[in-house]
């Protein structure tokens, strides 16, 4: 009986310690540089790139940050943003090197990947800084492929979060002569080509064919993510899109583009509604991005689609692969009509589905006199049942740590009992 006491101690510990866990948010970089004025510039640059995204999306980085100066010296030589973001890229080493590690490399120097290596597009190992601890307590930075020729040093610690994310400042910008190779502009991208040599050539010739094609052109330089159907998957669709008006028509295949760049990393940390090409006023055509690990999907309210594969990710341009169409429940409403309750309570009648508002840049066209609500869309009839939009995604430590402090609450319960 005196051990009740203890044991209850020790239960109400462990609650409170998994609790704190389950409340850990994953890093954001820029939210981490707004505390510090003097890398506005920095900051700013990783947004417009879309590294930020990116740096949040990775679970063990540290940012090599360079103040307002040093990036007044970086955009004086007019660079491209594409080439800035190489150079940037350069800057995030895909390791955790608080000031710590940094004064004890084993060795006295060290090899640390970038983000700009990730990419691919690093010949060699221009994608490598070399890191070495110089006499005196300074750490030298260099890149690998000028033979580690120390061209920056470290200056402080900024926020370390061991060993998750480490932001240090380093005395100025890393210079690279690959990461600020001119890189071409994505409107000298022949999209469509891309897509038919990676099977997807039944969607690229329907879009070729549409005004849709002008759509995606337009959106190239800003930002574009296009999600592609196999060529299976759209020829079987081809009946039903021979149906649709012509505005429809173009409706589906601005659909399948989204008018921002997103990587995978970023589909996956960003999951919820995205607009699409198509989104205009009251015609909302948007869909879900969910990911379930490793996998990454695109739901509407009629079908789930699967990214496959990667055909095109290079900032600003990323094409992605599905196995299915995406059908739009502002195209195809007759799949959405509400199955009728077994035994519907006598005083109320159940509600009709309510009708679109207005109409936007691209307005629902109704459905084909050749097409019944019955026939609408392919796809699995788990696929085509009605769906809420507002997607809810569950962080895995939590949950488990609310269950496990449930079970501690009930342990203790059970002890004050006895």
């Amino acid at each position: 009986m005196q051990l009740r006491p203890v044991v209850a101690g020790i239960v109400v510990v462990s609650l409170l310690g998994l609790l704190s866990c389950s409340g850990t948010e994953a890093h954001n970089i820029t939210r981490i540089l707004a505390k510090f004025p003097e890398f506005s510039t920095f900051s700013h640059y990783l947004t417009v790139t879309h590294l930020a995204s990116e740096i949040n999306s990775r679970q063990t980085i540290t940012v090599c940050a360079v103040d307002n100066a040093g990036m007044s010296d970086l955009l004086s030589k007019h660079f491209s943003i594409y080439a800035i973001k190489n150079v940037l890229s350069f800057h995030v080493l895909l390791d955790y090197f608080g000031a710590k590690k940094l004064h004890q490399i084993r060795d006295g120097t060290a090899l640390a990947a970038t983000m700009f290596q990730a990419t691919g597009s690093a010949p060699g190992s221009s994608g490598f800084v070399n890191i070495t601890d110089l006499k005196g307590g300074k750490v030298g930075f260099g890149a690998e492929a000028s033979g580690g020729k120390v061209a920056a040093t470290f200056v402080k610690s900024v926020q370390e979060v061991p060993y998750n994310i480490s932001v240090i400042q380093i005395s100025n910008v890393l210079p690279s002569p690959e990461a600020e190779a001119p890189t071409p502009a994505p409107s000298q991208v022949n999209l469509t080509a891309v897509m038919a040599a990676h099977g997807c050539k039944v969607f690229a010739e329907t879009l070729i064919a549409s005004p849709a094609e002008k759509t995606y052109m337009d959106n190239l330089d800003g930002g574009l993510t296009v999600f592609c159907p196999g060529d299976d998957a759209f020829k079987n669709f081809l009946p039903k899109y021979k149906n649709l008006s012509a505005e429809g028509k173009q409706s589906l295949l601005e659909f399948h583009g989204v008018p921002t760049y997103n990587s995978i990393p970023m589909l996956k940390s960003g999951n919820g509604i995205m607009n699409t090409l198509a989104t205009d006023g009251a015609s909302k055509f948007d869909f879900t991005v969910q990911n379930d690990g490793e996998e990454v999907t695109l739901k509407t309210k009629i079908v789930t689609a699967k990214i496959t594969g990667t055909i095109i990710d290079k900032q600003p341009v990323a094409v992605y692969t599905l196995d299915k169409v995406l059908l739009p429940k502002e195209l195809f409403k007759g799949s959405l009509a509400p199955t009728p309750a077994p035994a519907p309570a006598p005083e109320a009648d159940s509600p009709t589905p309510s009708k679109a508002k207005g109409k936007g840049k691209h307005s629902s066209p109704p459905a084909s006199d050749s097409e019944s609500p019955a026939d609408s869309p392919d796809g699995d009839p788990a696929d085509q049942a009605a769906d809420s939009n507002g997607a809810v995604t569950f962080n895995g430590a939590r949950s488990v740590a609310v269950a496990v402090a449930v079970a501690l609450v009930l342990c203790l319960a059970f002890l004050q009992s006895s």
